[in-house]
């Protein structure tokens, strides 16, 4: 007999009680061990299906399993397997992050010689080791958030759940976290990530969901959504400026950011060339370029552009 996924979700709604349905009958599944990202645009419904997950908020309708076990009938067994590291600071900043660690062990049943030794632990892989005994509000923004993830470790979860764990921090800083995360995952902990920075999911995430208007508009590896890309995005700059009138190319959509500025969607097989000459005869000189975005940026926009638009 197989073992049960690590996240399981059928048909989950939920409407508020103003009467706004913020899932419309979802359904995934995360396997033990996965990396999955977890993506929509603000309002999408990803914080609603989170607090579900995470015992906070409670379904209208349907079933959700972590490991097996359902969350609404079994709520205090599934809350021991899940992890959240919610995307505000939410710790006391005049408590040091030794404290805030063992203290949160406690609060969850962990005795305290071994909530101790897992603090030791959990700061030592967060790299806030030399930090342990300050008070957290000395901390960076990044180190904040790395004591965020070790709060959450403390329990073991063998689900954790990262809600824009990066947000607020500078690149350098979050690819160090990036680290800190595929650790996680090595060590055999499933990470469910939802983040803005698009790039940070393509990086990580073996599975993705993209979750629009409360409906899973996209479930699968990554690898093959990432593989029906057939388009690629450039921004060129211009010299003067552009005709108020742009031209029609076959197979590019041409979008004026500003008078001085192309957005351009054209086929991976076109050869730029041609593109230049096209625009040439418009009277469109090319001064720069640069790659507008990353593929899973791309294709995300795409997804839900339809909804976006008509919103």
């Amino acid at each position: 007999m197989s073992s049960p996924p690590a996240l399981h979700v059928s048909d989950l709604r939920k409407v508020y009680d103003n009467g706004v349905t913020a899932l419309h009958g979802i359904s995934l599944d995360v396997g033990e061990g996965d990396f999955f990202a977890l993506l929509g645009p603000n309002g999408a419904g990803k914080s609603t299906l989170i607090g579900i997950i995470s015992s906070l908020v409670n379904a209208s309708a349907g079933t959700v399993e972590v490991f097996g076990v359902d969350v609404a009938r079994r709520r205090g067994d599934a809350m021991r397997l899940v992890g959240l590291v919610p995307q505000e600071i939410n710790f006391n900043l005049f408590e040091r992050p030794f404290d805030i660690l063992v203290n949160y062990a406690g609060f969850h049943g962990v005795p305290r010689a071994l909530a101790i030794e897992r603090a030791h632990e959990e700061l030592a892989r967060a790299h806030l080791s030399g930090k342990a005994h300050l008070t957290s509000r000395t901390l960076s923004g990044g180190m904040k958030r790395r004591l965020m993830i070790a709060r959450a470790l403390m329990t073991r979860p063998r689900l954790l759940i990262l809600d824009e764990p990066t947000a607020g921090v500078d690149i350098e800083i979050r690819r160090g976290m990036w680290q800190q995360m595929r650790e996680i995952n090595a060590s055999g902990t499933t990470v469910i990530l939802t983040t803005h920075y698009l790039e940070e999911a393509e990086e990580l995430c073996r599975n993705i969901a993209i979750i629009d208007h409360g409906r899973i508009v996209q479930h699968t590896a990554m690898k093959a959504l990432l593989a029906t890309l057939d388009v690629e995005g450039f921004v060129f700059d211009i010299d003067g400026e552009l005709p108020a009138l742009l031209p029609q190319i076959e197979g590019v959509r041409l979008t004026a950011r500003d008078v001085r500025t192309l957005d351009v969607e054209m086929p991976r097989t076109m050869n730029l060339n041609l593109l230049f000459s096209a625009l040439g005869e418009s009277g469109i000189v090319v001064r720069s370029m640069r790659n507008r975005s990353n593929r899973l940026e791309e294709l995300f926009l795409r997804l839900t552009a339809r909804e976006v638009a008509a919103s």
